[in-house]
């Protein structure tokens, strides 16, 4: 049933965010990411994920992939989002796993057209990386 749920849960926000679901190889790891509005969760799933569905906050959702074998592998994230102005912000990740499934959630609260740059730490022993993107969030 949680694999249904976490398919739910990224193939809603594949599907409706203007932003589909990104890759980026960081080592010996492929690493997954999206950022989208969190209304695009069902009532449901933001309260199993303890996710709130206001029109101005965004998830973050990243895993974390051994790219030779393609198997989850559970890492330690911590980052900030920089709007333009130069004001920054902790993201916060809780782990979530399902079965041979980990990602890790974040939210951020975010105005209309507003323009965050991500820098998220990944590390897992003596590897760490940067993941670094952008993205712009827009209030529906």
């Amino acid at each position: 049933m949680k694999h249904i749920i976490t398919a739910l849960l990224l193939g809603l926000a594949i599907s409706f965010s203007a932003v589909a679901e990104q890759k980026k190889q960081l080592g010996n790891w492929d690493v997954h990411y999206i950022a989208f509005p969190a209304p695009l969760l069902t009532p449901e799933i933001a309260l199993q994920y303890q996710l709130q569905r206001s029109k101005y906050n965004a998830v973050i959702n990243i895993s974390v992939l051994d790219k030779n074998s393609q198997q989850a592998q559970k890492v330690v994230l911590s980052g900030t989002a920089k709007d333009l102005q130069g004001r920054q912000r902790k993201l916060e990740f809780t782990e979530v796993v399902e079965g041979n499934a980990v990602y890790y959630l974040a939210q951020l609260p975010f105005y209309n057209e507003q323009r965050f740059s991500f820098a998220i730490t990944v590390a897992s022993g003596n590897e760490s990386q940067l993941l670094q993107f952008d993205q712009t969030f827009y209030v529906d």
